[in-house]
């Protein structure tokens, strides 16, 4: 946004077709400027999938393996595929032959997560290209955990291609994960809105020795790791500022504008179908909706009224293409934001079901038992968010456990910025 540094006057929540005051130079564009000097004469493994292009939307793959005096052997792919072909959370199956390049490909999410030794075997160095959305259960920064670690292991350098945080460098936004819930989709303990571009979290996780797997009591594992830095990028910069094109990283990731609401709102898509958020219908993880809501418009005008910083609501009514409410017609709200660096992220979607269930008491988001919430809780980072506004249903009873490690993470977060 321009002015961000100054936090002045905002563009609005879809401004992206507005050109960008400055260009930003990817980590593959430095790459490639450099003459691959880091990869030439290596047999490079190339971790990617459709995201990983540069300005022009060349694929990372075909630039790697046109590249002179650069062998690249073999792609990895993370959740959906390297060529972003599977649905989210589906078995993707490793490939004998990637069709355009005639590589071989490999899944990492389906039979293993982690490069085994015959995956990584005739590799010099594991190169990271991916888009990743600033948010800690978005997996692919799992993905790259597994594979830091499965290089250390084998002693093969890691080359992360760095690439912008689409939410900015600024939020940091959530409590962090606890002992006995490190998943996938919460593999290190970092709060949900990291506030780190790729390359400054890989760092982090390398030098903090966070990296100890999907069930977070692995020895922790060095690598040697290469981060390619970007040119151009600034902290305060929302995607749409960097002057690069947004190819989705994931499906219901369409537009830059999709990965700023995905913390919004992702961790209630994990409440046993409370409400719908978009997922299904054209504004995924921008809409808070359920057939049951009667009143709309006052729900907006009830959150409206709450004075949020940065941040609007306005009714909507709309019928999913797909999904538990497909076809029927599903009535909440539609948020946009005025100042993203000030507004509420992971927050926003607790005071979003705090005004519902103002409105509609009998519909409780929580109150059944422990089981049907384990991936809410592995999302969250445990139990203690789910218990705590349970009770009421009040954004203020889980306020203290939400922003008690903000200050502590942000003080070793500013230890590996890089920009």
């Amino acid at each position: 946004m321009a002015g961000c540094a100054a936090h002045g006057q905002q563009k609005g929540f879809f401004d992206e077709d507005q050109p960008a005051e400055t260009v930003v130079k990817t980590g593959l564009e430095v790459l490639i400027e450099q003459d691959f000097a880091p990869l030439k004469g290596k047999r490079v493994g190339l971790v990617t999938n459709p995201s990983g292009v540069d300005r022009n939307l060349v694929s990372t793959i075909d630039i790697l393996a046109d590249a002179p005096e650069v062998n690249l052997v073999a792609l990895y792919g993370p959740e959906h595929g390297v060529r972003g072909s599977e649905h989210a959370g589906d078995h993707v199956t490793s490939e004998p032959r990637d069709p355009a390049t005639g590589l071989p490909v490999y899944s990492l999410y389906g039979a293993t997560r982690k490069p085994t030794p015959e995956m990584l075997k005739g590799i010099d160095v594991m190169v990271y290209d991916i888009q990743d959305n600033g948010t800690r259960s978005y997996t692919f920064i799992s993905t790259l955990g597994l594979v830091m670690t499965a290089c250390a292991e084998a002693g093969i350098e890691v080359v992360v291609l760095d690439r912008p945080n689409p939410l900015g460098g600024i939020q940091m936004d959530g409590p962090l994960v606890q002992d006995g819930y490190f998943s996938f989709v919460g593999m290190y303990r970092i709060p949900y809105v990291y506030g780190l571009t790729v390359g400054e979290l890989a760092t982090m996780v390398n030098e903090e020795g966070m990296n100890r797997g999907q069930k977070g009591n692995e020895k922790p594992l060095k690598c040697k790791l290469k981060v390619i830095e970007m040119e151009g990028w600034r902290r305060d910069m929302l995607f749409q500022d960097t002057g690069l094109p947004w190819v989705m990283p994931s499906p219901h990731i369409p537009q830059a504008s999709s990965a700023m609401a995905y913390p919004c709102s992702g961790i209630a898509c994990d409440m046993g179908g409370y409400v719908n958020i978009g997922v299904g219908y054209t504004l995924p993880f921008e809409l808070f909706g359920a057939e049951w809501i009667k009143d709309p418009e006052g729900l907006a005008a009830r959150l409206n009224g709450l004075g949020l910083t940065g941040v609007r609501f306005r009714p909507i009514y709309y019928k999913p293409f797909y999904g538990g409410s497909a076809g029927k017609l599903v009535k909440g709200v539609q948020f946009y934001f005025t100042d993203y660096h000030h507004a509420p992220t992971a927050l926003l979607q607790f005071y979003v079901l705090q005004e519902i269930h103002a409105m509609y008491p009998t519909r409780k988001p929580l109150l059944s038992d422990d089981s049907k919430f384990a991936m809410l809780d592995k999302i969250t980072g445990g139990p203690q968010v789910r218990h705590l506004f349970a009770k009421r249903c009040r954004v203020e009873d889980i306020l203290d456990y939400w922003n008690a490690d903000r200050d502590t993470y942000r003080a070793l977060a500013e230890k590996y910025f890089r920009y």
